[in-house]
């Protein structure tokens, strides 16, 4: 593989990750007390807890999205 296809590799990767990481975050934004009341039914959980557990879940993709995949495309980037 030469730099140019692990290059373009990153680059997807990074566009594909985040439209699921936005995503992710317009869905628990706008559609919270759905997402909820579907949670709710399979798991007993306070919406105090829900919350605190969808913050730390958007906040780690958000940690993963930035370590595995824009700045590796961006080293590749600055490289080349």
């Amino acid at each position: 593989m030469d730099s140019d296809m692990i290059r373009a590799f990153f680059g997807w990767c990074t566009v594909i990750n985040g439209i699921i990481l936005f995503l992710g975050f317009v869905i628990c934004a706008r559609a919270g007390n759905w997402v909820y009341r579907i949670h709710s039914m399979w798991f007993p959980i306070t919406r105090e807890a829900f919350t605190l557990t969808m913050y730390c879940f958007i906040g780690g993709m958000k940690i993963l999205f930035l370590m595995l995949n824009l700045v590796p495309y961006l080293v590749l980037v600055i490289l080349n």
